[in-house]
């Protein structure tokens, strides 16, 4: 091998080592086109979640009850200008509504009679009423009462007084809650007036639970 040869054949080493190095050199400064973590990859961003909101439950209405008053401000009815007027007793209520016809002439706070006391059908306005009673077995009175079945044992009439005519304050604070009379239905003291002093014997009283 001369020495031309030599020189040449080294000359080619140089240049393809030199080729290997830039070839390898540019592959290390390109952007790697495979992630490096692949679970990284695949794993889904979680969605910022909703925070629920709290629901406002109303809080239920109380209804102010002042046996000492009227039920409603506005005047009592006229029967004269409704003679078809008649009452109603809704049991699970509480309430006593003087009705002519469909229409609710006038709602009154109430209380019936505990553990079903109070019967419930059709029936009328007797003649017997007062401005006042006491009776000795129960231990209890009322004002204003008008008999509607029986004659003289199932009235209208106040909240209960003792045998002083003085009302029963934890009895009368019952009025348009809670069933609480031995089948008598109790009024606030105006209310029972105006019905002893107003409806007429024969007037319907209609009984029911709703």
């Amino acid at each position: 091998m001369t020495q031309r040869f030599k020189k040449m054949l080294q000359i080619v080493v140089v240049l393809l080592s030199l080729t290997v190095i830039v070839n390898v050199g540019y592959h290390l400064m390109q952007p790697s086109e495979q992630p490096t973590n692949a679970t990284a990859v695949n794993k889904k961003v979680p969605k910022k979640q909703a925070v629920a909101k709290k629901q406002v439950v109303p809080k239920k209405k109380t209804v102010k009850i002042d046996w000492r008053k009227p039920s409603e401000t506005k005047p009592y009815p006229k029967l004269a200008e409704h003679p078809n007027a008649w009452i109603r007793v809704a049991i699970k209520r509480q309430r006593v509504y003087i009705m002519d016809g469909n229409k609710r002439l006038y709602r009154m706070y109430a209380s019936t009679g505990t553990k079903g006391g109070t019967p419930t059908g059709t029936f009328a306005i007797q003649k017997e009423r007062g401005d006042f009673f006491y009776n000795a077995a129960s231990g209890e009175g009322a004002r204003y009462w008008v008999s509607w079945k029986d004659h003289g044992i199932y009235l209208f009439h106040t909240v209960p007084t003792d045998e002083n005519g003085n009302y029963n304050l934890a009895e009368a604070a019952k009025l348009g809650k809670s069933a609480a009379s031995h089948g008598c239905v109790r009024l606030s003291v105006p209310d029972a007036r105006w019905i002893y002093e107003n409806v007429p014997e024969g007037m319907r009283v209609v009984i029911d639970e709703k």
